[in-house]
């Protein structure tokens, strides 16, 4: 199933480094259940409804096609890896949300 995402949120790892990804409320809820059973510290919703820009499209289309659709209550976290190129595209997209 592809998902389309339509936010952005503020990942904080265990070792308390912090990192930024595409989500949606699906991907959210997957990441409060992780924060709340300790293999996430904490997740937080930056921005909602974001434009749906060629990034956003670039970067949908790799996680889609990388990664599968988990259960929301999924026993665990999987943090998306990201290359070179997708890496840059989220860099875009903060900026385009007058977020980076």
């Amino acid at each position: 199933m592809k998902e389309i995402f339509n936010l952005i949120e503020e990942i904080t790892r265990l070792d308390d480094t912090i990192y930024h990804e595409l989500g949606n409320i699906t991907h959210n809820g997957r990441a409060e259940f992780a924060a709340e059973h300790g293999y996430i510290k904490s997740v937080r919703i930056l921005k909602i409804n974001i434009a749906r820009s060629g990034y956003v499209e670039k970067l949908e289309s790799y996680i889609n096609s990388h990664y599968q659709l988990l259960p929301l209550e999924y026993e665990g976290w999987e943090e998306w890896v990201r290359t070179p190129e997708m890496e840059e595209a989220m860099t875009h997209i903060l900026l385009e949300n007058k977020l980076g």
